[in-house]
């Protein structure tokens, strides 16, 4: 096997875990998890533009917000800007949602990365954080990352 087969099988059995925070039917949804996550770090968006920052049908989105609208996790606002189109927004009870559920998705990282010391698991951030910035350049298209979780230069040859 070379190594991009490798690396293909490791992102392919990474996808299929379930250890970082599935439950038995009370986790979110990952939609939900991926859309207030976009939303509580780039603030409110349109449907479109939600769409656009995940390369989906508009009738996609509609389904997944009409589910946060629902659970009250969003809000639709007007622009701030001033547009003509209206704005989704995360609630407060979206986003202690969101928050809980990260904690969870951590407290199942911290489980797997138990043995591993602080270097190692900075070095896995630092990888991780190159590899997506590459296939976003690829797509074209950055992910908003807040301050904390965007390294720049790591000393180990990983730009950011």
């Amino acid at each position: 096997m070379d190594v991009l087969e490798g690396i293909e099988r490791e992102l392919m059995l990474i996808a299929r875990h379930h250890v970082m925070g599935k439950r038995h039917g009370d986790g979110m949804e990952r939609s939900a998890y991926l859309l207030l996550t976009r939303l509580e770090v780039e603030g409110p968006m349109s449907i479109g533009q939600l769409a656009e920052a995940f390369r989906l049908d508009t009738s996609t989105v509609n389904r997944q917000v009409a589910a946060l609208l629902r659970a009250g996790d969003a809000e639709r606002i007007a622009d701030p800007n001033g547009g003509l189109a209206r704005k989704l927004r995360i609630t407060a009870g979206g986003a202690e949602r969101l928050a809980a559920e990260r904690s969870i998705h951590c407290h199942g990282l911290e489980r797997v990365l138990a043995s591993w010391d602080e270097g190692e698991r900075r070095e896995l951030f630092d990888v991780l954080t190159r590899f997506n910035r590459s296939v976003e350049g690829v797509e074209g298209r950055e992910w908003p990352r807040n301050e904390l979780a965007a390294p720049e230069h790591t000393g180990h040859g990983a730009r950011g």
